[in-house]
């Protein structure tokens, strides 16, 4: 991470709608739109976003959602003729200087007046095939490892475009979010993915479901 560059560059936000996917009505809130002015961030979302299934998207873990704005350039090679406009992928905050293999569990950050935290990488869902109208875009979009990460609010406070971001603290166990997603889809581990895995399980800012995730497979190993 270079201190120098790292920026929020675009703040954006969206409400969920109904939207027809496969001649089928589903509900999504993965439509952000930039906004400008000072936007409050609280303990589970901007003011001015909601998610539209609570079950998979949302809640303290995932309050924001960060994707780097140098992954753009990877995409607009990748789907020619495609419009991308800032927050096109769902996230809360597009960033410059943060990438996944830079960025761990646990990291600490502020940004305006907000104290924030990493906690995972994001697995995409079908709502990415419906934002892009393409099946084959969740695939895509994991497999390319371009996959960025969620934040957890420490503090809440308020933010904007062109706000700094500061590194303020690490977890001495933090991992980072490029292994913890490879790890995610790996088959089989080897003893150095052992090790990065039983590091993980010691990180406080991982959520639950994602350690019993990792412990489910550290137990199948030894069955």
């Amino acid at each position: 991470m270079d201190p120098r560059k790292m920026k929020l560059v675009s703040l954006n936000v969206g409400l969920p709608r109904e939207v027809t996917w496969r001649g089928a009505k589903t509900t999504t809130a993965i439509y952000k739109q930039p906004v400008g002015g000072r936007v409050a961030l609280r303990k589970l979302n901007l003011d001015g976003d909601r998610q539209a299934d609570l079950t998979v998207h949302g809640g303290e873990y995932k309050a924001v959602y960060c994707y780097p704005l140098v992954h753009y350039d990877y995409w607009k090679k990748e789907l020619l003729g495609k419009k991308l406009p800032m927050g096109v992928f769902g996230e809360n905050f597009t960033t410059d200087g943060l990438l996944e293999d830079s960025v761990h569990l646990g990291d600490q950050f502020s940004v305006g007046s907000a104290e924030v935290f990493v906690t995972q990488p994001r697995l995409p869902c079908y709502k990415l095939a419906v934002r892009f109208q393409s099946d084959e875009m969740v695939k895509r979009f994991f497999t390319s490892r371009r996959t960025g990460f969620y934040l957890a609010v420490a503090r809440e406070g308020e933010v904007a475009s062109g706000d700094e971001i500061k590194a303020i603290a690490q977890d001495p166990n933090g991992v980072p979010v490029s292994e913890i997603a490879r790890l995610y889809a790996e088959k089989r581990y080897g003893d150095s993915d052992v090790t990065s895995v039983r590091r993980a399980l010691r990180v406080g800012a991982l959520p639950e479901t994602w350690k019993e995730y990792f412990r489910e497979r550290l137990e199948r190993m030894h069955a």
